[in-house]
């Protein structure tokens, strides 16, 4: 969908979205720009924040950007952009769980235990963290929707990013539970892309785009916009019976069976 094409069925409403100083988290925040609603934006270092921030109220959309630079893992830094985002805007319709991390590669025999706890702390409890500020700032009496952004690493076994993998099917295992349990009124779904074209993901594509991408029946890697696209239709009226899924935006990587 083109931003000419695109209609403003997010006016009116607001967001939060997690790891939006650039990659994916930025690109979401431009569609529901695009479409109409106001968003905080948060990431762990205030530069690159502001930057972006400072693009996006550039594109022209019209909605509010307001940049709030905290550490995910941190719950005061949740708290206070969840508590941001419903005193300036008046209320938080869509919470956006982007943020991610990943510095144990290779064998699980060979992680450091405390590289791995980091990973989950900030992959999965910190998710978590923030649809319970979330819940009690605004959604548990107005209702919203929440997309947690996992992997297809989360769904298959990748043999070299196991322990984010691991952490990232306990996000998809977590989506399921709170769609359950906070039904009706609140929506939680996930998306779990393949490699996209990010700095985030820059080790994996060592050996040329050119390369990983003759492994994918689409032929290239993804791009922020093709995650982007997605989210905003999961949040938006036309997903209204959508819950407890995870999507795989992958260019069809797992339909080939091979890692």
């Amino acid at each position: 969908m083109t931003s000419e094409s695109r209609t403003r069925d997010l006016e009116g409403r607001s967001a939060l979205v997690t790891g939006a100083g650039r990659g994916i988290g930025k690109a979401v925040a431009a569609e529901f720009l695009a479409r109409g609603a106001n968003v905080v934006i948060t990431a762990r270092t205030r530069e690159p924040l502001d930057a972006a921030a400072a693009e996006l109220t550039a594109l022209g959309h019209g909605g509010t950007v307001l940049a709030f630079a905290g550490n995910a893992a941190d719950e005061q830094a949740r708290a206070d952009a969840v508590d941001l985002a419903v005193t300036e805007f008046g209320s938080l319709d869509i919470l956006i769980n982007n943020t991610g991390i990943n510095p144990v590669f290779g064998s699980l025999m060979d992680a450091d235990l405390d590289a791995v706890r980091k990973i989950f702390d900030v992959n999965v409890v910190a998710a978590l963290g923030y649809i319970q500020h979330a819940h009690r700032a605004w959604m548990g009496a107005h209702g919203g929707a929440v997309v947690n952004v996992a992997s297809v690493a989360g769904i298959r076994s990748t043999g070299v990013i196991a322990a984010y993998g691991a952490s990232k099917a306990a996000l998809i295992r977590l989506t399921e539970e709170l769609a359950w349990q906070l039904g009706p009124s609140i929506r939680v779904n996930a998306v779990a892309p393949a490699v996209v074209k990010t700095q985030f993901a820059a080790a994996l594509v060592a050996a040329g785009e050119e390369t990983v991408s003759a492994g994918y029946p689409l032929r290239r890697l993804g791009t922020p916009q093709d995650v982007a696209g997605l989210i905003g239709f999961l949040v938006s009226d036309a997903a209204s019976w959508i819950t407890g899924e995870t999507v795989r935006v992958d260019g069809g990587l797992l339909a080939t069976g091979s890692r």
